[in-house]
């Protein structure tokens, strides 16, 4: 999918400001004048007709209902990867003041310790968001990749947590440990 560039973005958003009308435009307005004259309602206001998009039914009795399943799913998700977070931070700070200056032993036993963490309960829901969160927030197909739609310009699908997400975030360099 491709990125719209600011100046494309400004230009179909009009974003400068009123711009004078181009050639086509101004054929345009004279075939709408030419059609318009001498018709009944030319310069009368036009009561606009009732759309039939409103709020559906099903919406309505979902809203009477508090947050969908979804959103508590990914309120779950992010505080169970929150605690995650506050406890490898505290242990690898533990663990920096256990192993000294002994940068190798640090590594080592941070790197085992990464591999041995359990994220089976946040890494269950995780899975069950990227199944079934299309479904139910109504997300639509994108029918150029044959996918569902971006979502914020992200992806939808949350990756598994994992030895490398740890390491990402809590390198198992001593000097950094120590310092935090």
């Amino acid at each position: 999918m491709g990125v719209v560039r600011e100046w494309e973005r400004k230009r179909l958003l009009g974003q400068w400001g009123v711009r004078d009308e181009n050639a086509q435009e101004r054929r345009e307005r004279e075939i709408l004048e030419r059609d318009l004259a001498g018709a009944p309602f030319a310069g009368r206001r036009v009561r606009p007709r009732s759309l039939p998009f409103g709020p559906s039914g099903d919406r309505y009795v979902a809203s009477l209902g508090g947050p969908l399943p979804y959103m508590i799913r990914l309120r779950e998700i992010e505080a169970e990867t929150a605690e995650h977070e506050r406890d490898l931070g505290q242990a690898w700070r533990d663990l920096s003041a256990v192993c000294g200056d002994d940068r190798r032993r640090f590594a080592r036993r941070w790197r085992a310790l990464a591999e041995q963490w359990n994220f089976t309960a946040v890494n269950e829901l995780i899975d069950r968001h990227n199944r079934f969160y299309p479904i139910e927030s109504r997300l639509p197909m994108d029918p150029r990749t044959r996918d569902f739609a971006l979502v914020n310009g992200e992806s939808y699908r949350r990756p598994r947590l994992d030895a490398a997400w740890i390491l990402e975030r809590f390198p198992p360099h001593l000097e950094r440990a120590t310092a935090a």
